[in-house]
This record gives C-alpha cells, structure tokens and sequence, in this order.
C-alpha cells in the first residue's frame, strides 16, 4: 500500500520530529527493534532544477550535464526515503545512522525536463556486529516508467534487533584482512566542510557530517563525509561520463573523516572501441592504510531493467 503526498516532504521538519522523539526515547529503555513499516510513500511530479542541478555539478567538480547524473537522483528521492525513516512506527533512529552500502541501477538517461515519480520504502531488518542495519528501496518513475532504481543499507549502532528479523553477521574478527592496491592513480583532499556542502546540495543535514560539536554529540570523534557524496563523486568521476545506462555498487568500509586525503584506484573496462564498459574503485586512507570504499560499476545492455 502506497502513502501518497502532494510534494516531497521537507528535511528540516523530518530532522527536528526525529529529534524530538530521540530525545524522548533516551530517557526510556531502549527496546529491541523487530518490525519495520510495510507502507510505501510516494511523491509524484518531481521536477529538476537547473540551479541544484548546476550546484552539484560544481560539488562533484564536472561540467554542466544535459542529463540527470546517478548521484543528483539520489538527491531528489532522498526526502521521500527519509520520511520513511522518520515516521513514529519506524524502529530505529533516523539521526546518526551510518551509511553501509549501495546498489544502483541507471535505466536510461533522464531529462532536466521530466517528471518523475518517486516511491520509497524499507525492507530487511537484519542483526549486524555494531547494531542493526535495515535497507531503504527507492524507486523512480517517469510515465509509470520505472528509470532509476536505488538500494541503500544503513546502520543504527548500538541499538539491538530481535534473533528473529535475521541472520547474525559475522563478527569483526571473523572478517578477512583486506588487501589494498600497491599505488593510487588519483587523490581526492577532502576540506573539512566538504559535509556541509554537500548537506546545501542533497539536503541531507545528518549531524554526523556537519561539524565536530554536531558529530560529537551524535557519538562520533569527528565529523565524517556523507557515503553518498563519495558514491556520487566516484560515479561522477570515473562513471560512462554520458547517457550511458549503467548499474554501480560501493560498499563502505572505514568512515572518512573530515579533514582528509583519501587515495584512489581505479581500473577501467573499455571494448575494443574504447567504449566505457566498467569500472573498479578502492578508496583508502594512505597513512592508516585502512579501506574507505570499494565500488564497482558495469554497463546495462537491452535487459537494463532486469534485476
């Protein structure tokens, strides 16, 4: 069942209830979560603009696009995917949640122009070693035309989910220790404010990327960069650079705090033509030599929209 509303709902007043209701809940005993809402919300006649559009082209440091990059949607559907988050009947708490991992699918290039509807819901209340983790679905539509679709999976940490909702993930020590690459081939020098801007460009003002004091007091040492802004930047960076239909994933390993000099390498797919196929990211911190993200993405052929 859908939940429709009229516009997409606004972040700053989906922030302050989540807020006021953490605030309400940490003088309480905290309860093992286990149920997650079954309705979907839904917003259509979403539109572009070309000033946001201009804005994070700046931000991801690429020229003016005539298409709507794979990062900018996530921008347009991430109100919609937070209402879900924030509504009083969803288990975990929405502010200070830790991005974990994406998978995208780019079904076909998408016009400033174009309407669109997007639908969001969450699925997949799972156990993990630091708390619990649950995956938010989004999918957008143009002419019931399903052009973009998103999965992300985020972290609550610290807070306990019932034995039944999942199977356990592996601890920590049961992990394998990851090899990183013997040299870079680009460097990304993150400001210390590279969170605020992004938060100007998705509207996305989770404390833990704005500042120290906001991150502190969400229980990080130090603010840490949005997933999705090293997610968006990757596919920016290193993506079809065209219209070109295209699936990515990253998985997120050590945050990136903020300052930082993050290393980067990448190995590109082409065909015989030089035609962009794929591509291959490992990000890492080259002093700690600790893995940020690993990302991968691949062209979509005529069965684009088969999962």
């Amino acid at each position: 069942m859908d939940r429709r509303f009229d516009a997409p709902p606004k972040l700053p007043t989906l922030y302050a209830a989540a807020l006021a209701r953490q605030a309400r809940n940490a003088l309480r005993r905290p309860a093992p979560a286990d149920l997650l809402p079954t309705e979907r919300h839904r917003v259509d006649n979403i539109t572009a603009t070309q000033e946001k559009l201009d804005a994070f082209q700046r931000l991801m440091g690429r020229p003016q696009a005539e298409f709507l990059p794979s990062g900018y949607l996530h921008t347009l559907a991430f109100p919609v995917a937070v209402s879900v988050l924030a509504r009083p009947d969803f288990p975990l708490p929405l502010l200070g949640m830790i991005h974990l991992s994406n998978e995208i699918h780019h079904l076909r290039p998408i016009s400033l122009s174009e309407r669109l509807s997007v639908t969001a819901w969450v699925e997949n209340l799972l156990p993990h070693r630091s708390g619990t983790q649950v995956d938010v679905l989004v999918d957008i539509e143009t002419d019931s035309e399903s052009v973009w679709r998103g999965r992300s999976t985020y972290l609550a940490k610290g807070v306990k989910a019932n034995g039944p909702v999942g199977t356990a993930l592996p601890s920590a020590g049961d992990r394998q220790p990851e090899q990183l690459p013997e040299y870079h081939t680009r460097q990304w020098a993150l400001a210390s404010d590279i969170g605020r801007r992004y938060a100007s460009v998705s509207g996305d003002y989770n404390p833990i990327h704005l500042s120290g004091i906001s991150a502190r007091a969400s229980g990080m040492k130090r603010p840490i960069a949005h997933g999705m802004y090293l997610a968006s930047r990757m596919a920016a960076e290193m993506g079809p650079g065209d219209a070109t239909p295209f699936r990515w994933t990253v998985e997120f390993r050590a945050p990136v705090t903020l300052p930082s000099r993050v290393f980067l390498s990448a190995g590109m797919d082409r065909s015989v033509t030089a035609q962009w196929q794929g591509a291959e990211v490992t990000a890492w911190d080259p002093r700690r030599r600790r893995k940020h993200f690993s990302g991968r993405m691949e062209r979509l052929g005529d069965s684009a929209g088969e999962e």
